[in-house]
């Protein structure tokens, strides 16, 4: 079933969706996914910001420019680390790693280097090494300019928390979409990083990632849509969007066993302190 979820009830309290794609259409019907009215949905439900996130050049650069044109939007702009290979084998890797740099430290509209980081699940052993390199040279581009680091980590967590620990890091990192187990979310809140929850928390067969959520301090958790993928509980497999993020942050709230207000506030002042104020 595609057809668009209905609104959740509104949250008593702004919060923001801190990774989404604005600029990707699910469905056969696209209309209803244009950003104008993707953020009016959102704010309708008290989602009144969201971090829009480029994951190759064409999408770096349309992330730059709705974070200019949309006063809600602040952007992130990285290579996905299944880029890298295929960037690699066209001999275009290099240069597009310096466009990233230029664009990351081309407005302060830009508030992220990612997403990027490892991953083991649809790109073969073969071009792992081209991930990791990819990777490195994201890190260092972050610390470089200030920016947080938004990670993606799929079937590659050793790995990940291998490089992380290997090289000097931007004061902010964000785990996006965190997916690893208790331990390694003890470990990662021990570092001072972020854990973002997307809608994979509310799925019934997340048990082991709300069991990471219980043991990450309310501080640490940021939360997030991955839009228009990763739909919450009920609308599994439906296309997903920013204004669905209330029941994402209740489901966080219950698990953490803390009131709904109490979670907004925190989840806000989580995503000021990983990508500042706008």
């Amino acid at each position: 079933m595609t057809a668009r979820p209905p609104a959740p009830e509104p949250l008593p309290a702004p919060v923001t969706d801190t990774h989404c794609h604005l600029d990707v259409a699910r469905g056969p019907d696209h209309s209803w996914a244009g950003p104008e009215q993707a953020l009016a949905d959102a704010a309708a439900v008290n989602v009144t910001r969201v971090v829009q996130i480029g994951c190759d050049l064409p999408g770096a650069g349309w992330a730059v420019d709705a974070a200019e044109r949309f006063k809600s939007v602040v952007a992130g702009v990285a290579l996905h680390p299944n880029e890298a290979p295929r960037l690699a084998a066209g001999g275009t890797l290099d240069d597009a790693l310096t466009e990233i740099d230029r664009l990351a430290a081309s407005s302060d509209r830009v508030r992220a280097v990612g997403e990027t980081g490892l991953d083991h699940f649809r790109t073969a052993e073969d071009g792992h090494a081209v991930q990791e390199a990819s990777f490195r040279a994201h890190v260092e581009m972050a610390r470089r300019h200030a920016k947080a680091l938004v990670i993606h980590d799929r079937d590659a967590h050793a790995d990940v928390l291998r490089v992380l620990e290997d090289v000097p890091l931007p004061d902010r990192v964000v785990f996006h979409c965190y997916s690893g187990d208790v331990e390694m979310a003890r470990h990662c809140a021990g570092r001072g990083w972020f854990l973002s929850f997307a809608g994979t928390v509310t799925f019934a067969n997340a048990g082991t990632l709300r069991s990471a959520l219980a043991v990450t301090p309310l501080d640490r958790v940021l939360v997030e849509t991955d839009a228009p993928f990763l739909t919450p509980h009920p609308y599994r497999g439906r296309p997903n969007g920013s204004y669905l993020v209330p029941l994402t942050v209740r489901r966080i709230a219950e698990v953490l066993q803390t009131d709904l207000d109490t979670t907004c506030a925190a989840l806000q002042r989580n995503t000021e302190e990983a990508f500042g104020s706008w």
